[in-house]
């Protein structure tokens, strides 16, 4: 096994979901399969362009486990890497820092610039000391709050314990996809607008899995809410849902009449900023068909 690095951008012609699956042609076959059962990192060129107008991030993004290979039945030369263990970084990490360090040594030429010729390929293997430093720094925050708490269920990560090993511990990536979606929201609820702080600065608005992980969701931010408590009981129960167009239906089998209240004008969601981390339609179409209670 050996780690790699795919390159994604929300503009490319390939057939990529970077939560579920890797789209690419056999050029990159050897590579990808070596990293089969391995962890890989997610890097975003500049090049890739929202349709709002942003750049891409121009940085390395999120980390997945490649779980099978297999091609493509409607493009010869084409083949798809299955993912798992999807964990967006709460920090987007540069290729390079205004330092001339590079994440990738790879990346960089003897006379200090990019190696244009190494950063064009789509898939790069990358050694495991710089990839735990991506990860390092893609989740300085959780990993400084995780390497100094007192008590947790697992075991508290120690520098001598590969960051590796913590992405895969339910409380380290409850911890980071419970950042990612506050930030996102910019701690308010989606569904009321609500932006509650406790007595501690701590925002009171949870975060809410669309899909559950127990439900085969991944720990995406596409798959995220920021709710809060009220709202993420209504939702995870099927009380509430959204529909195509980011409006709250409510279900008419237990919801009070003085909730109308709460909800924003047309009912329609507050939504991140950012194109890409806004909820997907497939993660939103299963709440719709599997937990809300329509009738």
């Amino acid at each position: 096994m050996a780690k790699a690095v795919f390159t994604h951008s929300t503009t490319s012609r390939y057939d990529d979901a970077c939560e579920w699956h890797y789209h690419f042609p056999r050029t990159y076959l050897r590579t990808v399969e070596a990293s089969l059962g391995d962890l890989i990192v997610y890097y975003e060129p500049r090049r890739s362009v929202q349709s709002d107008g942003s750049g891409g991030r121009q940085g390395y993004f999120a980390v997945a486990r490649v779980l099978q290979v297999e091609p493509d039945p409607d493009a010869s030369d084409h083949f798809y890497a299955r993912l798992g263990d999807y964990l967006g970084f709460t920090h987007s990490v540069p290729f390079r820092e205004a330092t001339g360090h590079y994440y990738e040594s790879g990346l960089r030429k003897m006379d200090g610039s990019t190696n244009k010729g190494a950063f064009g390929r789509s898939v790069r293997r990358i050694p495991d000391e710089e990839f735990e430093l991506i990860l390092r720094q893609g989740f300085r925050r959780e990993l400084e709050e995780w390497e100094h708490r007192e008590a947790v269920a697992e075991p508290a990560l120690t520098y001598d314990r590969p960051v590796v090993e913590a992405i895969l511990l339910k409380p380290f990536r409850d911890q980071a996809f419970r950042h990612q979606v506050r930030e996102a929201y910019e701690k308010r609820c989606a569904v009321s607008g609500l932006r509650l702080i406790n007595g501690g600065g701590r925002p009171e608005v949870q975060a809410a899995h669309i899909r559950p992980v127990s439900q085969k969701g991944p720990d995406s931010i596409r798959n995220g809410l920021a709710l809060s408590g009220t709202f993420h009981w209504l939702f995870d129960r099927g009380l509430i849902s959204i529909d195509e167009n980011y409006k709250v239906l409510t279900s008419p089998h237990g919801v009070p009449d003085e909730l109308d209240r709460l909800f924003l004008p047309d009912k329609k969601l507050i939504l991140p900023k950012r194109l890409e981390e806004r909820p997907h339609p497939a993660f939103l179409k299963w709440h719709r068909e599997h937990v809300f209670k329509a009738a």
